[in-house]
Order: structure tokens, then sequence, then C-alpha cells
């Protein structure tokens, strides 16, 4: 390896010095001279959180399987290090060559949650790029952003040249391809993103004027050229089986969050839960044949060493051949040492059976995920379980000798009323009582039970999009009703109870449905140092509340009204497939506690069967 960007005097000084030298297993190596585009992918937080992201390692393998391009990574530096660059001027730089990413042609920055949007500014600081995409020149690198934030992009819209909606997958090849025709005509910066505009899937802010009402609420979003669309139109990989996926993933020196191999089984989820973004944006359901995750499963493990196999699914149990891969991964590597994970599963028969081969029940817990207490509220974010099997899933699990579970839910959903909330702390009673129900001599020791809860934060392209969210204190409000129900009920002892941050909620609501006027508020709080918002050690609530104060922001405008079903959002440019008209009438269906079945049982006619792809056309 060449020599690195930091000095061995800094790099013993520094927590984990490992997350910035690069030369990790699987790393690519290309000599930059050799290339046409170089590109950095971003993840805008630490390093170990990073290189957990699956999306990384797909466009990253893709990418470099362009002998015309060299993609490499870079991780915000935690803020040990960050003191040191800003200090000595060291501009950030990628790990495989360890060179600036200034030089470089593209910075890609994948965006998956809200709460990193002061971390983008961050990396675009260090690198010595200028926040602001209007004061950039064309020897500076295109910043374009992806990943589901994108699907309201408007908050961070002034940093961006550019934004990619939809699967990667589909038209880098395209975009990368243009970027290399107008540079060899010598095609200005504008131009590009000109002529970039016209691929479906790409955004480019700058070319588009918004303009608001009085009430603050927005008048109209409309092109500032007539070659411009005026709608962006999400893209999506239609064939999963023959889509690009890594079978040599980059394996770190040091343990990240997710610590093994993902195999993605599938993408999207036929459930419709009415708070669930993923649900709606990544619609329709389409599904890996498991001949290939076999292929899959076996070259991952002999190329990584990983010793961990995990399932990637928004709900793994609606994957048509689970019992297939599951087997199949029990037989052919369980005795190889190989622990298999597998997330988002319901409980029922099966499940238990198969976790039972891979899972030590005296140490594992089962997740449960009601997200609301109350068959009503169940009801109303079409949910789809209901008390009866919540509770025989417990007793089949209790029955199988597991004894801890852990319990999901939301608080400051709409409509909820005391008696929604005491219904959570009665449901964990319930189910403890279960347990109570089996033989003593049978038990697996005492039952433990963990709840915890979220704050309901409304999210562009759900049917929950229109509602309003509470203050921190109300959130902290709901939290101490159902921490007082807890302490009231029989088994008590057996149940424990922990709730999410308020504050950080509030602030995501903020983001969430955020117009661009929230820039300037996003821009002034890292100046003055905010960064890793979503770490509890570094959020500082009263700083970004003194930021909305100082830039005009009201922050009660942005979360606490109900929108009428006639605004206009800053997210209704893009087309992700799921119709308007069908968003409302889900909100309606919410309101009025109904209850829509999931997509194999009935098309809901959301509007995605346009893409004639996945669940849409099984049968």
């Amino acid at each position: 390896m060449g020599r690195l960007a930091l000095s061995d005097e800094i790099l013993l000084t520094i927590d984990q010095p490992a997350r910035y030298i690069g030369g990790e297993w699987n790393m690519v190596k290309k000599d930059p001279k050799d290339v046409d585009i170089r590109f950095c992918m971003c993840f805008p937080d630490v390093y170990e959180i990073g290189m957990s992201h699956l999306g990384i390692q797909i466009l990253y393998d893709m990418l470099n399987k362009r002998e015309d391009v060299y993609c490499e990574r870079v991780y915000s530096p935690w803020p040990d290090l960050h003191k040191i660059m800003k200090e000595k001027k060291i501009p950030l730089f990628a790990l495989e060559s360890q060179e600036p990413i200034k030089e470089f042609d593209f910075l890609g920055i994948t965006i998956q949650y809200e709460m990193c949007y002061t971390n983008i500014l961050q990396i675009l600081d260090l690198s010595q790029i200028p926040l602001h995409a209007v004061d950039r020149t064309d020897d500076m690198p295109i910043v374009i952003g992806g990943g589901p934030c994108t699907y309201n992009p408007e908050p961070i819209a002034d940093f961006f040249d550019m934004f990619y909606i939809g699967e990667g997958e589909v038209r880098y090849d395209e975009l990368l391809n243009l970027y290399k025709t107008c540079k060899k005509c010598n095609k200005s910066r504008a131009q590009f993103l000109r002529e970039a505009a016209q691929i479906p899937g790409i955004y480019v802010p700058s070319l588009y004027e918004v303009t608001y009402n009085e009430d603050g609420t927005l008048a109209a979003f409309t092109p500032k050229y007539d070659d411009v669309p005026a709608r962006v139109e999400k893209q999506l990989v239609l064939n999963m089986t023959e889509a690009s996926y890594p079978r040599k993933p980059v394996v770190p020196f040091i343990k990240a969050t997710q610590d093994r191999v993902v195999l993605e089984i599938q993408r999207g989820c036929i459930r419709g839960c009415r708070f669930c973004q993923a649900g709606m944006i990544y619609r329709p359901t389409r599904e890996k044949d498991v001949e290939c995750l076999k292929i899959y499963a076996s070259d991952m493990l002999k190329n990584t060493g990983h010793e961990d196999t995990s399932l990637s699914s928004l709900s793994s149990s609606d994957y048509s051949q689970l019992e297939e891969i599951v087997n199949y991964l029990i037989d052919n590597f369980r005795d190889k040492g190989v622990n298999i994970s597998l997330p988002s599963l319901r409980i029922d028969a099966f499940s238990l059976d198969v976790m039972s081969k891979v899972q030590d029940i005296k140490k594992s817990s089962l997740t449960f995920a009601p997200e609301a207490g109350s068959q009503r509220m169940r009801n109303v974010i079409n949910k789809g379980l209901t008390k009866d099997v919540i509770l025989n899933g417990a007793g089949l699990a209790f029955e199988g000798g597991w004894q801890k579970v852990k319990l999901y839910f939301m608080l400051g959903l709409p409509g909820e009323t005391v008696e929604d909330m005491q219904a959570i702390a009665e449901l964990a009673n319930d189910i403890a009582v279960r347990y109570y129900e089996i033989p003593k001599e049978k038990r697996n020791g005492k039952c433990q039970i963990t709840i915890s809860t979220s704050f309901f934060v409304p999210k562009p392209f759900t049917p929950l999009q229109w509602a309003p969210m509470c203050t921190a204190s109300d959130y902290l409000g709901k939290a101490k009703i159902v921490n007082e129900a807890v302490k009231n009920q029989l088994n008590r002892k057996s149940i424990r109870y922990n709730w999410h941050e308020a504050d950080v909620t509030v602030l995501e609501g903020v983001f969430a449905r955020g117009d661009r006027k929230i820039a300037k508020a996003i821009e002034l709080a890292y100046k003055r140092g905010a960064i890793f918002d979503s770490w509890s050690e570094y959020f500082d609530n009263a700083l970004w509340f003194d930021c909305f104060d100082k830039t005009g922001i009201d922050v009660d405008f942005y979360t606490l009204r109900t929108r009428n079903l006639d605004e206009l959002f800053p997210w209704d440019f893009i087309d992700d497939g799921v119709s308007k008209e069908f968003l409302i009438r889900e909100w309606k269906h919410a309101m009025n506690e109904e209850v829509t079945p999931n997509c194999r049982m009935k098309c809901s006619g959301c509007g995605v069967r346009k893409y004639e792809g996945g669940v849409c056309v099984e049968n």
C-alpha cells in the first residue's frame, strides 16, 4: 500500500485509526491514472456503521467492474480526527488511494437517515468542496445523493449538484457514460447537469424554481427550462436475480455493526403498514431466485471468512422460497461454524423451528413488532396483527424454550388515546401471563419482556404523511403513561420499559417533511459544531432550536400541523410509482380504522403495477 494520508503521529493519537487506512481484504486496487472517472462513495457516518451498509457494497462492486471507473470509499471522520483535520487543513481523502476527494470526478453520498444531514456538510467541508452547489467550479467533483432520504431531498437540495431517485443499479452506467462524453467535448459543469437532468431518475435541484404561499406552504415547483422534466421517476431493478451483487465484499479490519455476509433475498414489502416509508418507496416486492442465493452464500463465505450469514429483507417471512434457502444454509454451513441470522421473521411454527436450529435459545431473545398496543391502533396503521396471533406466537416460542421477548411499539400515532397507550403495557402483561401458563418444570427460568417505544415521525410517500406530530414534552408524557401502566401490571417484575429520545424525533420530523428553507438552519448548526446528531453524546437540542430561531424557521409549522389533502408537498415532483390517490385512500382508511389486505391477498391499486414486475405480475 502507498503512503497514508495521515501521519503516524496523528494515527497514534486518534480513536480506531484502522477506520482511515484502507487496505482491507477485498478492497479494489486500481491505478487512478488508468481510469477515466474517479468516483468516491460516501456514507456520512462513522466507518463501522458505513461498512455495514449493503447498498454501498453493491454500488462499489458494480462501478469497479467497469474498467474506466475507479470507485473508492469515504466515511465521516470521528470528532477527534475532525478537529485535527480542520486545524491542520488536511483534506478529506478516500480510503483506497488515500488521495483527496476534491480531486475526484464524483462524490456520491448515500443518505439513509435524516439525522446525518450535518455530517454531509462535514464531508463537504473537510473535503474542501464548497457547501453550496452554486459555488462549485468545473474542476470540482459532482456531488450526488442517493438513498431513502432523497424521496424528500429539499432540505439539503442546496448542497447537492444532483440526486439519484431510486435503486442505483439502473442508471449509473448511463450517467457515467454521459459524463465521459461531456468531458471529451469540454462541456461545462452546467452543461453536464442540464443533460443529466434528462436521464430518468436524476434530479438536479438548480434547474427548478420554488415559490411559496404567504402561509409558508409550497405554491409551485417548476422546471426552469422546457427540456427539464416536471416529474422525476424513481428507478428500480425489476430482475433481482440478474442484478449486480458483490461476491467479494470488502471485509473491515475492525468489527463493524453488521459483521457478516448479507444475502438480500428480496426488495419491497407486501404488507402496506401506513407509517412505513420503505414499504411504499420500494414497491413492488421483487424476489431473488433461491438458486442464485445459494451460489452467493457459498462464494461470499469463501471470499470473506465471515462466520455469520444474514438474510436481508423488509419481511423475510414473505419470501416464497424461505424454507429452501434456510434449510440450505443450515445443511451446508451450520457444521462449519457459520451462524445464521434471520431478521424480520414472523413468529410462527416454521420460524421457531428454524431459529431453534440456529440460535442458542438460552441466550437469544425473540422480537415482535406489534407497533401498537390496541387492536384499534393496529388497524389504523394497517399492521395486520391480531392479539391472538401475537399471543399464539409468543406461546409457541415459550413452549419451544425461549423466555426472552423484545416488543417494539410506536407512540404518537394519529388518533391515539390514553387507553391505546396503556394497552402496550397490558399486551406485555398478557404475554407474560402466557409464559406462566407453562408448567414450572418446563419453563426456562424467569420470563423477561423488554418493551421499547419509538416516537412516530410522518414520512413522505406514506399514507400518514398528512398527520401531525407531537411536541417533545407530549411524547415524553405518552412514555410516562406507558411507564405507569407497566408498574400497574401483575407481572411488572418481568417487564422492562425504555423509550426513544423525544428531542431527536422532533428534529427528524422537521427534516423529513421540510422544504428548501430548512437548509439555512442545517448549515448554521453545522458551523456551530453540530455533527453526529444521531449519537446521543453529540446531539445538542438547544443548539438546533437556537439555529431555527436565528434562521426564522418555525418548528411547529413543520411538525404540529395536519396537512390539507390538496396541499402541494416539497416531494410531489417525485414519482415513486405509488399514486397520491392511493395514499389519500389509505389515509382515510386509517382514520376509519379499516384494514387493507396485503399485496398477495388482493391488489389495492397503489399504482406500481405500471412497472410490470415483482408481486404485481406473480400470478
